[in-house]
């Protein structure tokens, strides 16, 4: 699966583009602030039907225009087929394949499977468990449309358990028969959602494994430990054993919602004694296990993006990794740098071909050509 163009109109600080794309590698190259980053946002919009930089999507318009429009012409399984996704302001946004107008979100999710490796990832390590919950329900939403069906009933059904625990406290009552009613819903989804995030780990970490030792030549022991209340009491007993703790907080404080991923190096906690190049490993790791694991459940290569994360690596780690995903086992990716001189001695020095565009002020200047040798 590969995208061959993309088109769009005013969106973030593009006014109107057009680009034709390498079904191997593209680069996209420019000063920080140009509009790289913004056209790799209107490609994950294509495969998510949202931004990974701002949510709200009217923010996501050209500042003075009245809508946006973001097409993308794919080839999967040998078929052409389009996408289309358009927001107006104060309108609900629309999104289409092959001129269909879908009826929910979650049915296109996972069609176009993509995997982003960018500077913000370091939250997976640094930040709250809230941000490792969003990377494996990322990776399970791809592949697992009931894991996405399960997952969106859950967070309604939580919203409508803590609602009405606020209103008891507000009201000074108490309607068991009411909570229970949500309660059922969160025992139903959340056993299930926990079932297949601990099915997905026995099979990833084994795959995250391996990237790590290609990348950091074995000089590290990593793990990563997936951390349920639900791996020792089932949910309908957690849920009789918190009630009063819930009644009391006005939330629900036992669930699925409140997993974690414990990441370790060495045995030792990557957020606290981790360096930084290892944090960096760790995550690249991660993403490329992403990677590997979707490709071998969806049974073609998901787009694999790189946005602007050679900085904090070493040049040699740099012309590892991308001879690595220049190889048979990945397919189309597209990648970020301020720099062009070094994108293109990177792909020469390893033999590679690839597609360069040069992005300034949300217009694309030049089409570089082909860079490297295959």
């Amino acid at each position: 699966m590969y995208l061959n163009n993309l088109s769009i109109l005013n969106f973030k600080n593009y006014n109107e583009a057009g680009l034709s794309f390498s079904p191997r590698i593209n680069c996209f190259t420019g000063y920080n602030g140009s509009g790289k980053t913004n056209l790799l946002d209107a490609i994950y919009y294509l495969s998510f039907c949202k931004s990974f930089t701002n949510p709200v999507d009217s923010q996501n318009i050209l500042h003075d225009k009245g809508f946006f429009i973001i097409q993308g012409n794919y080839k999967r399984n040998g078929i052409d087929e389009e996408i289309y996704c358009s927001m107006k302001r104060s309108h609900r946004k629309v999104f289409k394949r092959n001129k269909k107008e879908y009826r929910r979100l979650a049915d296109h999710v996972g069609l176009y499977p993509l995997v982003l490796i960018t500077p913000s990832d370091s939250s997976l390590i640094l930040g709250g468990s809230d941000e490792r919950r969003k990377f494996t329900d990322g990776v399970l939403a791809q592949y697992d449309k009931e894991y996405l069906a399960n997952l969106i009933d859950y967070n309604k059904a939580l919203q409508q358990r803590n609602a009405l625990l606020k209103s008891f406290a507000e009201k000074n009552y108490f309607d068991s028969a009411s909570l229970d009613i949500w309660s059922e819903q969160l025992i139903k989804q959340g056993t299930e959602i926990h079932r297949a995030r601990k099915h997905l780990f026995g099979d990833f970490l084994p795959i995250f494994q391996e990237y790590y030792n290609f990348l950091t030549n074995k000089n590290e022991e990593v793990s990563i430990n997936y951390d349920s209340q639900l791996n020792d009491a089932g949910m309908a007993q957690l849920l009789t054993g918190s009630l009063q703790k819930d009644r009391m907080l006005q939330h629900s404080t036992s669930g699925i919602h409140k997993d974690d991923l414990l990441f370790y190096i060495d045995g030792m906690p990557a957020k606290k004694f981790g360096s930084q190049g290892q944090q960096k490993s760790f995550l690249i790791a991660l993403k490329l296990a992403q990677f590997e694991f979707t490709r071998k459940v969806k049974g073609y290569q998901p787009i694999l993006i790189f946005d602007d994360i050679f900085d904090k690596l070493d040049d040699l780690r740099v012309k590892q990794l991308m001879k690595l995903v220049s190889g048979e086992k990945f397919g189309q990716i597209f990648v970020t740098d301020t720099s062009s001189e070094r994108l293109k001695d990177v792909f020469s020095k390893i033999g590679v071909k690839s597609a360069l565009y040069e992005i300034d002020n949300g217009k694309i200047i030049s089409d570089a050509g082909i860079t490297g040798d295959e």
